[in-house]
């Protein structure tokens, strides 16, 4: 074991950089090596191999936390993949990689901002520690790591379908999409700077916060929301691929929501801010 009490933040994010430099090696050999496969088949291999790898590399270091950019880090490689091996419409695929790489950027930018480095462990991880070290790395390869990797993956599939065939011109529905999309990044980075100036105990409670509990989540779903929106812009054929943003809300409506407010019950006055602030759909504050 390598430990993670024996790292400082500048090794840490060394650590991290060489992790992900390594898994996106082995995501791209395993992709090319699956002869026979289908698009997606191989592009999924590769992405499960990866998270195995970091899986492998967050048991090295002791700390699941090793995995947190793997969601904001893995779409980009994704959708220029499915790009080059595809015919998609120059100027729809060329909003959908400026847009994923915003977001990519803006979201691994504030994890790193706030992480403190290697000997930190994100608390949705460490609560499951007390299951016991084996039955602990059980739930983080297949709960904690794969389970998302697959939710993103499925998030990514209307990228696949933009890129089989350019169907529509760029269009009205594009340019909606786009806004969406946009509107979903800098509502998450809204309500990520708001948090971060919070010099209170308690919970951030005005700005974009006052509007629903958790608009940093209400901006992740949206973000999803957005990317289907372009394969529908690509064709009407490619709605199947509403199963992505579907079960990106129902992961936060139903896992990421519920495990924040249960956590921020116990500081006072959280109930009834509960009572006043809807979850996720935005209401004008009272």
């Amino acid at each position: 074991m390598i430990g993670r009490r024996t790292w400082g933040r500048a090794g840490s994010i060394a650590y991290l950089a060489a992790v992900y430099a390594a898994a996106l090696g082995l995501a791209w050999v395993a992709a090319r090596r699956s002869t026979g496969l289908g698009d997606w088949q191989a592009a999924l291999l590769a992405d499960v191999a990866a998270t195995v790898f970091v899986f492998v590399m967050a048991v090295a270091a002791d700390n699941t936390s090793v995995y947190d950019p793997y969601w904001s880090v893995a779409p980009l490689p994704l959708a220029l993949w499915w790009a080059a091996g595809g015919s998609p419409d120059p100027a729809r695929m060329g909003a959908i990689v400026v847009l994923v790489s915003l977001w990519g950027i803006r979201l691994t930018g504030n994890f790193l901002r706030g992480w403190p480095g290697l000997g930190h462990e994100d608390w949705r991880y460490t609560e499951h520690r007390r299951l016991g070290t084996l039955r602990y790395r059980l739930v983080s390869l297949t709960g904690l790591q794969m389970m998302p990797t697959l939710i993103v993956f499925a998030a990514m599939l209307p990228v696949l379908a933009v890129t089989r065939g350019a169907g529509n011109g760029f269009g009205v529905l594009d340019v909606a999409a786009a806004v969406v999309t946009a509107g979903s990044i800098l509502l998450e980075t809204a309500a990520d700077e708001q948090k971060r100036r919070y010099r209170g105990t308690g919970f951030v409670a005005t700005g974009v916060w006052g509007w629903c509990r958790h608009p940093n989540y209400l901006g992740e779903v949206g973000f999803w929301w957005g990317i289907f929106l372009f394969a529908l812009a690509a064709g009407w054929g490619n709605w199947w691929t509403v199963a992505g943003p579907i079960a990106m809300t129902i992961l936060f409506a139903t896992v990421s929501v519920p495990l924040m407010d249960r956590r921020m019950l116990r500081r006072p006055g959280y109930r009834e801010h509960m009572d006043r602030v809807p979850a996720l759909i935005p209401r004008p504050p009272r």
